[in-house]
Protein backbone atom coordinates (compact mmCIF):
# COMPACT_ATOMS: atom_id res chain seq x y z
CA UNK A 1 0.00 0.00 0.00
CA UNK A 2 2.84 2.28 0.55
CA UNK A 3 4.29 1.99 -2.38
CA UNK A 4 1.04 2.40 -4.24
CA UNK A 5 0.40 5.55 -2.53
CA UNK A 6 3.95 7.21 -3.11
CA UNK A 7 3.38 6.25 -7.07
CA UNK A 8 0.23 8.19 -6.79
CA UNK A 9 1.69 10.82 -5.44
CA UNK A 10 4.73 11.19 -7.86
CA UNK A 11 1.31 10.84 -10.66
CA UNK A 12 0.19 13.98 -9.30
CA UNK A 13 3.46 16.21 -9.86
CA UNK A 14 4.08 18.39 -13.14
CA UNK A 15 6.39 15.92 -15.40
CA UNK A 16 10.21 16.91 -16.69
CA UNK A 17 12.11 14.85 -19.27
CA UNK A 18 15.53 14.43 -19.04
CA UNK A 19 16.99 16.85 -21.23
CA UNK A 20 15.11 19.55 -19.83
CA UNK A 21 16.29 18.28 -15.81
CA UNK A 22 20.10 18.08 -16.97
CA UNK A 23 19.89 21.66 -18.73
CA UNK A 24 18.02 23.00 -15.71
CA UNK A 25 19.84 21.46 -12.61
CA UNK A 26 22.68 19.37 -13.75
CA UNK A 27 24.91 19.83 -9.96
CA UNK A 28 28.16 17.95 -11.43
CA UNK A 29 29.34 19.87 -8.44
CA UNK A 30 27.50 20.06 -5.69
CA UNK A 31 26.40 19.94 -1.67
CA UNK A 32 24.51 16.31 -1.07
CA UNK A 33 22.53 16.04 1.73
CA UNK A 34 21.09 12.09 2.89
CA UNK A 35 18.41 10.72 5.02
CA UNK A 36 17.29 7.24 5.80
CA UNK A 37 13.03 8.13 5.65
CA UNK A 38 10.40 5.20 6.45
CA UNK A 39 8.54 4.55 3.10
CA UNK A 40 5.32 4.48 5.59
CA UNK A 41 6.58 8.89 5.78
CA UNK A 42 6.96 9.77 2.11
CA UNK A 43 3.44 9.91 1.25
CA UNK A 44 2.74 12.38 3.53
CA UNK A 45 6.37 14.24 3.10
CA UNK A 46 6.00 14.12 -0.86
CA UNK A 47 2.59 15.95 -0.48
CA UNK A 48 3.81 18.56 0.97
CA UNK A 49 5.45 20.01 -2.05
CA UNK A 50 5.50 23.09 -3.38
CA UNK A 51 3.06 23.13 -6.47
CA UNK A 52 5.81 24.03 -9.11
CA UNK A 53 7.54 20.47 -8.06
CA UNK A 54 8.45 18.68 -11.41
CA UNK A 55 9.38 14.66 -11.18
CA UNK A 56 11.59 13.52 -14.26
CA UNK A 57 9.32 11.48 -16.32
CA UNK A 58 10.36 9.12 -18.93
CA UNK A 59 7.86 7.51 -21.37
CA UNK A 60 5.48 7.66 -18.22
CA UNK A 61 7.35 6.09 -16.23
CA UNK A 62 8.49 7.86 -12.79
CA UNK A 63 10.33 5.33 -11.16
CA UNK A 64 13.82 3.63 -12.33
CA UNK A 65 16.04 0.90 -11.56
CA UNK A 66 19.83 1.24 -11.20
CA UNK A 67 22.96 -0.53 -10.53
CA UNK A 68 25.90 0.07 -9.43
CA UNK A 69 29.48 -1.56 -9.58
CA UNK A 70 32.14 -0.30 -7.14
CA UNK A 71 35.68 -0.53 -7.81
CA UNK A 72 37.90 -0.18 -4.94
CA UNK A 73 41.86 -1.03 -5.02
CA UNK A 74 43.64 -4.29 -3.19
CA UNK A 75 43.99 -2.70 -0.20
CA UNK A 76 40.73 -0.65 -0.21
CA UNK A 77 41.90 2.91 -0.83
CA UNK A 78 38.59 4.34 -1.39
CA UNK A 79 36.83 2.59 1.32
CA UNK A 80 39.19 4.08 3.76
CA UNK A 81 39.61 7.24 2.48
CA UNK A 82 35.94 7.75 3.34
CA UNK A 83 36.59 5.70 6.93
CA UNK A 84 38.86 7.62 8.08
CA UNK A 85 37.56 11.32 6.66
CA UNK A 86 40.07 11.68 4.43
CA UNK A 87 39.63 15.12 3.28
CA UNK A 88 40.05 14.38 -0.25
CA UNK A 89 38.36 10.82 -1.77
CA UNK A 90 37.04 9.16 -4.45
CA UNK A 91 34.87 6.78 -5.78
CA UNK A 92 34.81 5.05 -8.92
CA UNK A 93 31.81 2.94 -10.01
CA UNK A 94 29.64 1.96 -13.41
CA UNK A 95 26.41 2.93 -13.05
CA UNK A 96 23.52 1.24 -15.19
CA UNK A 97 20.22 2.31 -16.12
CA UNK A 98 18.39 -0.71 -16.61
CA UNK A 99 15.24 0.09 -17.90
CA UNK A 100 17.05 1.41 -20.92
CA UNK A 101 20.48 -0.40 -20.77
CA UNK A 102 22.45 2.46 -20.84
CA UNK A 103 25.77 2.91 -18.97
CA UNK A 104 27.72 5.23 -17.33
CA UNK A 105 32.09 5.07 -15.93
CA UNK A 106 31.74 7.90 -13.29
CA UNK A 107 34.88 8.97 -11.04
CA UNK A 108 33.43 10.92 -7.82
CA UNK A 109 35.61 13.78 -6.13
CA UNK A 110 35.05 14.83 -2.34
CA UNK A 111 36.71 18.09 -1.71
CA UNK A 112 36.70 21.22 0.36
CA UNK A 113 33.54 21.77 2.26
CA UNK A 114 31.61 18.53 1.56
CA UNK A 115 31.54 19.67 -1.93
CA UNK A 116 31.28 16.46 -4.78
CA UNK A 117 32.30 16.57 -8.46
CA UNK A 118 31.23 13.66 -10.79
CA UNK A 119 33.03 12.90 -13.93
CA UNK A 120 31.42 10.85 -16.49
CA UNK A 121 32.37 8.78 -19.15
CA UNK A 122 29.64 6.77 -21.32
CA UNK A 123 30.41 2.76 -21.17
CA UNK A 124 28.95 -0.30 -22.80
CA UNK A 125 26.48 -1.95 -20.01
CA UNK A 126 28.54 -5.20 -21.21
CA UNK A 127 31.55 -3.83 -19.73
CA UNK A 128 30.22 -2.59 -16.48
CA UNK A 129 31.62 -5.45 -14.65
CA UNK A 130 35.46 -3.80 -15.50
CA UNK A 131 36.61 -0.85 -15.17
CA UNK A 132 39.53 -1.70 -17.66
CA UNK A 133 37.95 -0.38 -20.65
CA UNK A 134 37.87 2.85 -19.06
CA UNK A 135 40.89 2.85 -16.87
CA UNK A 136 42.54 5.67 -18.89
CA UNK A 137 39.80 8.02 -17.60
CA UNK A 138 39.99 6.73 -14.47
CA UNK A 139 43.86 7.75 -14.10
CA UNK A 140 43.44 11.16 -15.77
CA UNK A 141 40.61 12.48 -13.61
CA UNK A 142 42.52 11.22 -10.30
CA UNK A 143 46.01 12.45 -12.00
CA UNK A 144 43.84 15.52 -12.44
CA UNK A 145 42.39 15.65 -8.89
CA UNK A 146 45.97 14.94 -7.88
CA UNK A 147 44.62 11.53 -6.05
CA UNK A 148 46.44 8.02 -6.16
CA UNK A 149 45.13 4.92 -6.88
CA UNK A 150 47.70 2.11 -6.45
CA UNK A 151 46.96 -0.96 -7.86
CA UNK A 152 44.28 -2.66 -10.18
CA UNK A 153 40.39 -1.31 -9.46
CA UNK A 154 38.18 -4.41 -9.15
CA UNK A 155 34.94 -4.76 -8.35
CA UNK A 156 33.97 -4.53 -4.61
CA UNK A 157 30.33 -4.21 -4.11
CA UNK A 158 27.12 -3.77 -6.08
CA UNK A 159 24.14 -2.22 -5.60
CA UNK A 160 20.65 -2.17 -7.18
CA UNK A 161 17.60 0.35 -5.90
CA UNK A 162 14.12 2.12 -8.07
CA UNK A 163 14.73 5.91 -8.20
CA UNK A 164 12.42 8.89 -8.39
CA UNK A 165 14.40 12.22 -9.14
CA UNK A 166 12.62 15.27 -8.62
CA UNK A 167 13.60 19.19 -9.48
CA UNK A 168 12.39 22.02 -6.95
CA UNK A 169 12.83 24.85 -9.23
CA UNK A 170 12.84 27.58 -6.37
CA UNK A 171 16.27 26.52 -5.17
CA UNK A 172 17.44 24.91 -8.51
CA UNK A 173 17.73 22.08 -6.52
CA UNK A 174 17.32 18.25 -7.30
CA UNK A 175 15.68 15.40 -4.93
CA UNK A 176 16.83 11.50 -5.42
CA UNK A 177 14.35 9.05 -3.84
CA UNK A 178 15.83 5.82 -3.79
CA UNK A 179 13.67 2.54 -2.82
CA UNK A 180 14.21 -1.27 -2.92
CA UNK A 181 17.79 -0.88 -1.92
CA UNK A 182 19.53 -4.19 -2.28
CA UNK A 183 23.72 -4.80 -1.63
CA UNK A 184 25.37 -7.60 -2.60
CA UNK A 185 29.48 -8.42 -1.93
CA UNK A 186 30.46 -12.05 -3.08
CA UNK A 187 28.07 -14.77 -1.99
CA UNK A 188 26.44 -12.56 0.45
CA UNK A 189 23.94 -9.97 0.56
CA UNK A 190 21.11 -7.83 2.18
CA UNK A 191 18.23 -5.67 1.23
CA UNK A 192 16.56 -2.44 3.04
CA UNK A 193 12.60 -2.78 2.17
CA UNK A 194 11.40 -0.52 4.49
CA UNK A 195 13.15 2.77 3.93
CA UNK A 196 14.21 5.04 1.48
CA UNK A 197 17.22 6.73 1.37
CA UNK A 198 16.29 10.22 0.58
CA UNK A 199 19.26 12.50 -1.34
CA UNK A 200 19.23 16.32 -1.76
CA UNK A 201 21.67 17.93 -4.61
CA UNK A 202 22.03 21.64 -4.12
CA UNK A 203 24.60 24.41 -5.29
CA UNK A 204 24.39 25.36 -1.53
CA UNK A 205 21.67 26.39 0.09
CA UNK A 206 19.17 24.01 1.81
CA UNK A 207 16.43 22.86 -0.35
CA UNK A 208 12.24 22.88 0.66
CA UNK A 209 12.28 19.04 1.19
CA UNK A 210 15.17 19.43 3.65
CA UNK A 211 13.36 21.70 5.55
CA UNK A 212 10.23 19.16 5.50
CA UNK A 213 12.41 16.40 6.78
CA UNK A 214 13.87 18.70 9.39
CA UNK A 215 10.73 19.55 10.72
CA UNK A 216 9.39 16.36 10.98
CA UNK A 217 12.64 15.29 13.32
CA UNK A 218 14.79 13.81 10.14
CA UNK A 219 18.22 14.89 9.76
CA UNK A 220 21.33 14.04 8.13
CA UNK A 221 23.52 10.82 8.43
CA UNK A 222 26.48 9.71 7.15
CA UNK A 223 25.16 7.23 4.69
CA UNK A 224 27.01 5.78 1.97
CA UNK A 225 25.72 3.28 -0.45
CA UNK A 226 29.28 2.01 -1.23
CA UNK A 227 31.15 2.97 2.26
CA UNK A 228 28.30 1.87 4.66
CA UNK A 229 27.08 -1.11 2.79
CA UNK A 230 30.17 -2.76 2.34
CA UNK A 231 30.63 -1.63 6.03
CA UNK A 232 27.60 -3.89 6.93
CA UNK A 233 28.32 -6.71 4.80
CA UNK A 234 32.48 -6.62 5.91
CA UNK A 235 32.39 -6.63 9.81
CA UNK A 236 36.67 -6.84 9.65
CA UNK A 237 36.33 -3.15 8.27
CA UNK A 238 36.04 0.08 10.54
CA UNK A 239 33.22 1.49 10.18
CA UNK A 240 33.60 5.00 12.73
CA UNK A 241 31.81 7.63 10.09
CA UNK A 242 28.37 5.05 9.71
CA UNK A 243 28.45 3.27 13.46
CA UNK A 244 25.58 5.40 14.00
CA UNK A 245 23.55 4.78 10.80
CA UNK A 246 24.57 0.92 11.07
CA UNK A 247 23.13 1.02 14.42
CA UNK A 248 19.80 2.33 13.83
CA UNK A 249 18.86 1.41 9.98
CA UNK A 250 21.02 -1.78 9.33
CA UNK A 251 21.18 -3.57 12.95
CA UNK A 252 18.90 -4.34 15.79
CA UNK A 253 19.81 -1.61 18.26
CA UNK A 254 19.13 -3.15 21.31
CA UNK A 255 21.75 -5.79 20.21
CA UNK A 256 24.24 -3.17 19.20
CA UNK A 257 27.23 -2.43 20.74
CA UNK A 258 30.88 -0.36 19.70
CA UNK A 259 32.92 -2.21 17.13
CA UNK A 260 36.68 -3.48 19.12
CA UNK A 261 39.41 -2.28 17.66
CA UNK A 262 39.81 -5.90 16.07
CA UNK A 263 37.34 -7.75 13.77
CA UNK A 264 33.86 -8.53 15.29
CA UNK A 265 30.40 -9.45 13.44
CA UNK A 266 27.85 -7.08 13.59
CA UNK A 267 24.39 -7.81 15.34
CA UNK A 268 22.07 -10.04 13.77
CA UNK A 269 20.25 -7.42 11.35
CA UNK A 270 16.24 -6.87 11.81
CA UNK A 271 15.55 -4.57 9.02
CA UNK A 272 17.89 -6.16 6.84
CA UNK A 273 16.77 -9.15 5.27
CA UNK A 274 20.31 -11.27 5.02
CA UNK A 275 22.12 -13.42 4.33
CA UNK A 276 21.90 -15.26 1.07
CA UNK A 277 23.75 -17.46 -0.85
CA UNK A 278 23.93 -15.90 -4.18
CA UNK A 279 25.83 -15.14 -7.44
CA UNK A 280 29.06 -13.08 -6.92
CA UNK A 281 29.50 -9.19 -7.23
CA UNK A 282 29.99 -9.18 -11.05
Amino acid sequence: MTNLAIVAVLGELTPIGLPELVECAALQARVDRMYVVPLATLPALLSQLDADTRVLDIDGDRSFRYESVYFDTPRLASYHCAAYRRRRRFKVRTRTYLDSDDCWLEVKINGARDSITKHRLPYRSSDRGSVQPGRAFVDEVLTRETITAEGDLTPTLVTTYRRSTLLLPATVSRVTIDTELRWQCGPTSLALPEVAVVETKSSAAAAAVDRLLWHRGIRPIRISKYATGLAALRPDLPDGPWRRTLRRHFCDTAAASDRPSGPSPHPVPTLVRRIEQEASCV
